[in-house]
């Protein structure tokens, strides 16, 4: 059989000269049908891996104001303070940002998603717009959990752990895929400079 070895060695009487070639004829056709192929298939992979570039990418809060242009809240109902909620939230970049994919700043980001919190607590998702200085556009979905108290001055305080997937865009990003991790802290007391 063709690329198959059944037995070892050892089955093999090696006084029998036949055996001796059969094993070796086998061993050979192996490596002949199949070596080349997974030379093959280490080349493609390799040459994946090289092909993907990697681009840092920040993103501060003092370089934009953000405001939600629309929410709805809806009591689950089930306990005190479980919430779901649909949003949108846009961020409007200033000059002093420098929140770019390949050199092109962003100037607006839209978030659209859900919300599914009980007392501050719970997971989110959705999907997201960058809208570039080139007149492009950069589409993502995103996800992650938020954990957050209220403080003694009555604002609320917490993180956002998530990931953002880079899903395609137009014009030279619409090829465009990627991860990103998020780390957001946040602490909503407008005295703190919150918007």
């Amino acid at each position: 059989m063709l690329g198959v070895f059944h037995g070892h060695r050892d089955e093999f009487n090696t006084n029998d000269y036949w055996g001796e070639i059969m094993y070796t004829f086998r061993v050979w056709r192996f490596r002949s049908v199949f070596g080349p192929f997974f030379v093959f298939a280490l080349m493609v992979i390799a040459g994946a891996s090289q092909a993907q570039q990697h681009y840092p990418i920040e993103d501060k809060a003092e370089w934009s104001t953000g405001k939600y242009i629309q929410q709805h809240m809806i009591d689950v109902g089930d306990l005190p303070g479980h919430k779901v909620r649909i949003l949108e939230v846009q961020r409007i970049y200033n000059d002093k940002s420098q929140f770019a994919v390949s050199g092109v700043k962003i100037k607006e980001a839209l978030a659209r998603g859900y919300s599914d919190y009980t007392q501050g607590k719970g997971k989110a998702w959705g999907y997201g717009v960058w809208l570039l200085e080139d007149g492009n556009k950069i589409y993502s979905e995103w996800a992650g959990a938020t954990s957050s108290e209220p403080t003694p001055t009555g604002s609320i305080e917490g993180i956002f752990n998530g990931v953002t997937w880079l899903r395609g865009g137009t014009g030279k990003y619409s090829a465009i895929r990627g991860t990103m991790t998020d780390a957001n802290a946040f602490n909503n007391d407008p005295k703190n400079g919150y918007n």
